[in-house]
């Protein structure tokens, strides 16, 4: 696991996809752990208009194409969706959190060379964040 997500790592750019206004809930707590991480990082949710005072974006298309690397934090049926719109955008690693995987996502994902995380640990714990 560890070459993949050195490999995550090198992006100049992230997103977390299902990034929340709610600060207990996982898609905040991952965001809050790229900015304690110094990381630029984006977020990305329908419902939202900013998150943590960062523009957040409706679609993975509309990210910058400095993003290579992206988290997951959604349901798994919806995780299907998203790699999808990552295949097109030509996101090259994903880590699906815990929770969000799909057996179907991460195979339709490999398939398409993308770097994935699944089924592992969470970017929480291997950053390290702390919930202030």
């Amino acid at each position: 696991m560890e070459p993949l997500i050195k490999e995550f790592f090198k992006s100049p750019a992230f997103a977390v996809v299902g990034a929340s206004n709610d600060r207990k809930k996982f898609g905040n707590k991952v965001l809050r752990c790229y900015l304690q991480h110094d990381l630029i990082v984006y977020p990305v949710n329908l419902n939202e208009t900013t998150v943590e005072n960062l523009k957040c974006f409706k679609h993975i298309s509309e990210l910058p194409e400095k993003v290579t690397s992206i988290s997951i934090i959604t349901q798994p049926s919806v995780t299907e969706h998203i790699v999808d719109d990552a295949i097109a955008k030509g996101i090259k690693n994903i880590w699906m959190q815990p929770g969000a995987e799909s057996e179907k996502a991460i195979a339709k994902a490999r398939a398409h060379q993308i770097n994935v995380i699944a089924n592992g640990p969470c970017v929480l714990v291997e950053l390290g964040f702390r919930d202030v």
